[in-house]
């Protein structure tokens, strides 16, 4: 009996820490940072070809996102976490031996697949515990803390380095710390599952006293198994589609390092971005907040890390900013008011699920006006403004969204968030690309006049970027009015239990000619 009550409880604090640690460490695997220490790169490498093999990270990741969100739902989330933890591990402890580009490539890959399997491994694990009004707030809060400052967490190793490997290792001893709680994850969700075998196999005893009761059990369990396969393989379905639209932009990502045109990149990134619109708004979702949840996870991909990317390296100190170590206090302010806003966010009564999404997205779009007007600063504190409202508003969106879809729904949703990432990334570099080539078309172009040119550029994003996300708040709420399963859930008659929406059962026939229940239909 002790050991039944301690294992979920300890479980709960090691997926809490698991998912604290991994998520950071997981989104600073995107960033591109060898330009940064490209001086300290053997004169027989090439610093194209080197930033060419460092940038495969974010296409491996975004590939392999889908498929580690199937595997979750297929062999479990534990196994899955371990796995891409190791994998990360084995990088880092040979990325200290790396010499040439391939094996920086294959490296920068191996980072890419360890990532994308610890983002869907992190969310599945904190679904599956019992205390998701906690554990998912956390998640979502380190998500959006850890979009907003990827590029700053990438950069700081790399302050007066002697070497360019650091950035194939940049926080070896917290991969480690994350390897230790997912083999202890591993442990206690094996004991927890013992556990949890031995009171099925009671509770199975003693229900079978009563014979007809065991029949009638056993003929809805078998109903319930096949309805659940075919769901199952509808759900593996929708998650193998998505990775269409990730293979095409990680096209797109490989493909502008062979100096395609920027007019090329924008345009084939904004049909990217198009399609993946479009596979949310005509897709199929077994939850109310399947569809608004899809949408949330691509708005905040497309603007937050694409965005705090390019607002961190021109704060840095070389062109004017405040440097890292100037502006690291906004950062930590902002990733604790994004936990402690989505920690509010999950109390909030189910009936306003909606309206805190689109809230969020509307603090999100309030962050990237307030990029527009205190962007660039010398001094690190204004950055507080932006950068607090882009983490509060993607943390609310995302957990608000959360709350009413179930695993399949939320893994579908979070396999469009790391391609919308890429294709944010893509937009930006285009139109910093076409402005910088009118700056450098001038006669002799001042340093004064290229800054100029990437701070328009962040500017131009940011403008574009908030008129997207205005955008899918729309589309959103049109889809979600019209969507009967959304509708269902606070129709009369609906009711809201604790974290649960309870929609009504038919009525039974009086013979049970339909085999219903009569038991309310509750969502996962």
């Amino acid at each position: 009996m002790v050991k039944a009550v301690r294992v979920p409880v300890f479980l709960d604090v090691v997926v809490g820490l698991l998912t604290a640690v991994a998520l950071p460490l997981a989104v600073v695997a995107i960033p591109n940072t060898i330009s940064i220490v490209a001086a300290l790169l053997p004169p027989d490498i090439p610093p194209v070809s080197m930033m060419r093999a460092h940038g495969l990270a974010l296409p491996a990741m975004l590939l392999t996102v889908p498929l580690a969100a199937i595997a979750v739902r297929r062999f479990r989330t534990a196994p899955v976490l371990v796995a891409g933890l190791t994998l990360l591990a084995l990088a880092d402890v040979a990325g200290g031996y790396a010499e040439s580009t391939w094996l920086v490539g294959v490296l920068r890959v191996l980072h890419g697949i360890g990532a994308g399997m610890l983002v869907p491994g992190t969310l599945a694990a904190v679904l599956e515990r019992p205390r998701k009004n906690v554990l998912l707030p956390i998640w979502a809060g380190m998500l959006a803390a850890s979009l907003l400052s990827a590029q700053a967490l990438a950069l700081w190793p790399l302050d007066k380095v002697e070497s360019w490997r650091v950035t194939l290792q940049p926080y070896p001893l917290l991969t480690g710390i994350a390897l230790a709680l997912a083999a202890a994850y591993l442990v206690l969700w094996l004991i927890g599952g013992d556990a949890e075998r031995a009171s099925g196999s009671s509770d199975a005893t003693e229900a079978s006293a009563d014979h007809d009761a065991e029949i009638t059990t056993s003929s809805a369990a078998a109903q319930g198994e096949v309805t659940g396969n075919r769901s199952t393989r509808a759900e593996r379905v929708r998650l193998a589609r998505t990775a269409v639209p990730s293979a095409g932009i990680a096209v797109l990502a490989i493909g502008m390092t062979f100096d395609w045109s920027p007019n090329l990149v924008v345009i084939a990134a904004a049909l990217a971005l198009v399609v993946m619109l479009g596979l949310v708004a005509t897709g199929t979702f077994d939850e109310p907040g399947g569809r608004t949840l899809a949408f949330t996870n691509v708005a905040v991909g497309l603007v937050v890390l694409p965005t705090a990317a390019q607002t961190t390296y021109l704060e840095l100190g070389g062109v004017g900013g405040p440097g890292l170590s100037g502006i690291w206090l906004p950062f930590v302010l902002a990733a604790v008011a994004a936990v402690l806003a989505a920690l509010l966010a999950a109390r909030a009564p189910l009936s306003m699920v909606f309206r805190l999404t689109n809230g969020g997205l509307a603090v999100v779009v309030a962050g990237l006006c307030a990029i527009r007007l205190l962007v660039p600063q010398p001094y690190g504190p204004p950055l507080v403004v932006p950068f607090v409202l882009l983490a509060v508003g993607a943390a609310v969106a995302l957990v608000s969204a959360l709350r009413l879809a179930g695993q399949g729904s939320a893994l579908l949703g979070l396999s469009l968030c790391v391609p919308a990432v890429m294709a944010g990334f893509l937009l930006g570099s285009g139109i910093q690309f076409l402005l910088l080539q009118e700056v450098s078309r001038s006669a002799d172009p001042s340093q004064q006049a290229v800054l100029g040119g990437f701070v328009d550029a962040l500017h131009t994003g940011a403008l574009a970027g908030g008129f997207v996300v205005v955008v899918i708040i729309v589309l959103a709420s049109v889809l979600a009015r019209r969507d009967a399963a959304s509708g269902a859930a606070f129709a009369d008659g609906g009711a809201v239990r604790g974290e649960q929406v309870v929609i009504p059962a038919p009525t039974p026939s009086p013979e049970g000619e339909d085999g219903a229940t009569g038991e309310p239909l509750t969502d996962r």
